[in-house]
């Protein structure tokens, strides 16, 4: 490769063609392709490079624990997730609706396992998502209130195509963080998609979170547009699981 084509490559910022054009050019010369096969090569290559590296960015960004797959979920072990649903779920066509998903189900049965697997399947799929513990999001509600931070953080979540909060359950709460949590969920309400998981019925609800009133109009826009999944199965996490 000549400097002044290494240059120009890295004026275009055409990373991976700089990789691979001394292998491509010798390849070309022992394989004779026409002009536009050979482009084309380079482009997609160039093209595969950059989804790629995207996809890798929006997986950093969202915060994911562990790379869950839809694909290696252990339904033959955890009767009670339906293979069927999750998958028909993973075509992502609740994201453009706007609908929520609600895992309820005890601990170790899968509930953050399938979440984080649409949310990783929405990631690799051009949607921006982000993977929140319900306590890191309530210390964080919290947190910005004192400094006065509560709007630009709510706008910022508002935003967020897939917004998965785990874990919801028994949290000591103060008014003002299920205030906040309630005008969260209210934006994103028929706007963007939120996948929740907890291990509480939504009678339960009211308990944890207080205010009767600001909970029952919460659920009501929750479960306007919602997949209630509820798994009561086996624990995943037993040895003979």
């Amino acid at each position: 490769m000549s400097d002044d084509l290494e240059q120009l490559l890295k004026t275009l910022h055409l990373k991976r063609v700089r990789e691979i054009l001394d292998r491509e050019l010798e390849r070309a010369t022992r394989d004779q392709p026409s002009y536009s096969e050979l482009l084309a090569r380079l482009l997609r290559e160039e093209c595969l490079y950059r989804k790629t590296r995207s996809i890798e960015y929006r997986i950093r960004e969202a915060k994911l624990p562990e790379r869950w797959s839809i694909d290696t979920f252990p339904f033959d072990h955890q009767p009670g997730a339906s293979a069927a649903q999750i998958r028909q779920l993973a075509e992502l066509d609740f994201i453009p609706k706007a609908e929520n998903l609600v895992f309820i189900g005890p601990t170790g049965v899968g509930k953050t396992g399938l979440a984080s697997g649409l949310l990783l399947k929405a990631l690799q799929n051009g949607y921006k998502g982000l993977f929140l513990k319900a306590q890191d999001l309530f210390d964080e509600l919290y947190t910005s209130l004192a400094d006065r931070f509560t709007r630009k953080l709510l706008n910022q979540l508002a935003r967020i195509d897939v917004l998965l909060i785990d874990e919801l359950g028994y949290l000591n709460l103060q008014p003002e963080q299920t205030n906040a949590f309630f005008k969260l969920m209210d934006e994103r309400y028929r706007k963007k998609a939120t996948i929740i998981t907890t291990n509480l019925d939504y009678d339960h609800w009211y308990s944890f979170l207080g205010n009767k009133d600001l909970v029952g109009a919460l659920l009501d826009r929750l479960r306007h547009r919602c997949h209630t999944l509820r798994i009561d199965g086996p624990s995943l996490r037993n040895p003979g699981a």
